[in-house]
């Protein structure tokens, strides 16, 4: 049977892991959102700077779920696959991208990178050294039944562990939200819910952490 071990969700205001808050955005000039998430996790990686949004979130919503939610993820480096999906792709980049034509009268290398949203994948894979299966797929909505049946099959094929989620980052929209799928059997650590759960918990309400 496969489980869920751990989900955690960003929102343009809040971090919630295993259905409890831990963090609120503040009106701090300085730092962006992303940037707050990245400090209150304590992460040490200065590639993060050069990511796009939808990269940063990929990997603050990991590091969120791996140190908030005490999820050690001590798997082998082929052990996990990744599975990914959103609505607008990248859009957010692809958009920045075109303006650098106009702005710069010449396309940026360093945006082209990030005009496709697998990036966000490669990113994870290089900081953690998972090199299992990887995709991301667009989807119209979130869709339970894709990632259930995703990690189901891989699951069953052997892999340690499946993390995948909905990553939709926009300019004006930011709904991650992230999951850990493993065998039951396959630790006893922390507790589990059921993969079924997973439509329940993507839509598990979020009130605003100030207002708690």
């Amino acid at each position: 049977m496969t489980v869920i071990k751990g989900y955690c969700h960003i929102n343009k205001e809040d971090c919630w892991v295993n259905g409890k808050p831990v963090l609120a955005k503040t009106d701090d000039p300085e730092y962006s959102w992303l940037r707050q998430i990245y400090n209150f996790v304590g992460l040490s990686y200065p590639k993060f700077h050069k990511m796009d949004q939808l990269a940063q979130a990929g990997v603050l919503a990991l590091a969120l779920l791996k140190h908030e939610g005490d999820l050690p993820m001590d798997y082998s480096e082929e052990g996990v696959d990744l599975v990914l999906a959103n609505r607008h792709a990248s859009a957010g980049s692809d958009l920045r991208f075109q303006a650098s034509y106009a702005d710069h009268a010449a396309p940026s290398p360093a945006l082209f990178v990030y005009t496709l949203p697998n990036i966000v994948l490669g990113e994870i894979a290089i900081q953690q050294k998972w090199y299992g299966d990887h995709i991301f797929v667009v989807l119209p909505a979130f869709d339970p039944d894709f990632f259930i049946q995703y990690a189901q099959r891989h699951i069953q094929q052997g892999c340690q562990a499946v993390i995948g989620g909905w990553l939709e980052v926009t300019d004006t929209e930011t709904d991650v939200f992230l999951f850990l799928a493993e065998a039951e059997e396959s630790t006893g650590k922390g507790g589990s819910l059921p993969l079924a759960a997973i439509n329940e918990l993507y839509r598990q309400p979020m009130p605003s952490i100030s207002k708690l």
